[in-house]
């Protein structure tokens, strides 16, 4: 059905074609991830990535950094890491005989957290106001961060021996939890390919071949052009409901809070922005919900320990829960 769009939204369309495009050189498959890490950086959310070794999760967050023009750090989480060596410390400065603060990693705009399960909750609590507040407060002194300010972070689910689990508070800051599985046969057979015919290349090389497409004002303006896409009322409603569906389910002893619906609220608006709608369906909050929810509730103990999958409890939310007409 055809319809003409009240917002223009041919510059977001044409930047979200041609960062696709460029990703796609490197990166085979994973369509429906890269979508999310776009419309998180749209929407202005925090990621997390969970997967197995090897299926390219740091790889996505360096090149979406490279197709933006801005600065990109990476931090590698270890068990012997501490607060200050994250946000930065104040020192001692000789010339002027007073501290000064020394800026930290963090202090970037497309942040690549790799395994930040590896580090101990004194560490990651050092993430807590930065990724909701967009700012440091060291020694009374407030340090905004630039625009955009964007954590990309990885772990293994996997692997338990040295790590520590994030805590829900931590947890909460992302507006996705994407989860990055294995490639099809034909995927893999692709990068094979790939790496066969790059076997030549030095592998810093290969990414730089990465264009930049977005400047930082460019990606401002598309952001508010997002902020302008319509949700009707009775959407706003759908989200309210299936997020108080998640507080009442007997399979979950932790519901989802209302940063949950804000989440879900943004993420939409940005996700109908992409699919080239300038309102949000019923059908776009469907798909988002699982990316939303799965790391902001938690299984009963009973259920937990029968097996029972979030992801099943996540679709009963939405079949429990009236769509709108």
């Amino acid at each position: 059905m055809n319809f003409e769009s009240r917002i223009d939204l041919s510059e977001l369309h044409q930047a979200v074609t041609e960062i696709r495009e460029q990703i796609s050189k490197i990166v085979v498959g994973q369509p429906q991830t890269i979508d999310l890490l776009l419309t998180a950086l749209l929407a202005d959310g925090h990621i997390l990535l969970e997967g197995v070794p090897g299926v390219a999760k740091t790889l996505m967050a360096k090149l979406l950094s490279r197709t933006i023009s801005v600065d990109f750090s990476r931090i590698q989480f270890t068990p012997d890491m501490m607060p200050s060596d994250v946000i930065g410390t104040a020192v001692f400065n000789p010339k002027v005989s007073d501290f000064e603060f020394r800026k930290g990693p963090i202090f970037s705009n497309i942040v690549l957290i790799d395994e930040i399960n590896r580090s101990p909750a004194k560490t990651q609590s050092a993430l807590f106001e930065v990724m909701e507040e967009r700012q440091i407060t060291s020694a009374g002194t407030t340090y905004p961060m630039s625009f955009p300010f964007l954590v990309i972070a990885t772990q293994n689910p996997i692997e338990q021996e040295g790590t520590y689990r994030l805590p829900e508070a931590q947890l909460d800051r992302f507006m996705f939890k994407i989860l990055v599985g294995y490639p099809n046969l034909s995927e893999e057979i692709d990068i094979l390919k790939g790496h066969q015919s790059r076997a030549k290349e030095d592998a810093d090389r290969v990414e730089e071949s990465i264009s930049s497409v977005l400047s930082t004002e460019q990606l401002y303006s598309l952001r508010t052009k997002v902020k302008q896409v319509i949700v009707d009322e009775n959407i706003l409603e759908y989200i309210a409901k299936l997020i108080h569906e998640t507080r009442r389910s007997k399979f979950l002893y932790l519901g989802a809070s209302p940063r949950a619906s804000v989440a879900l609220l943004q993420a939409s608006k940005a996700f109908a922005a992409i699919r080239g709608r300038d309102f949000v369906t019923p059908e776009d909050i469907q798909e988002l919900l699982p990316a939303i929810l799965r790391h902001r509730v938690a299984l009963t103990p009973e259920k937990e320990m029968e097996g029972t999958n979030i992801e099943d409890v996540l679709k009963g939310v939405i079949q429990k829960v009236e769509v709108p007409r």
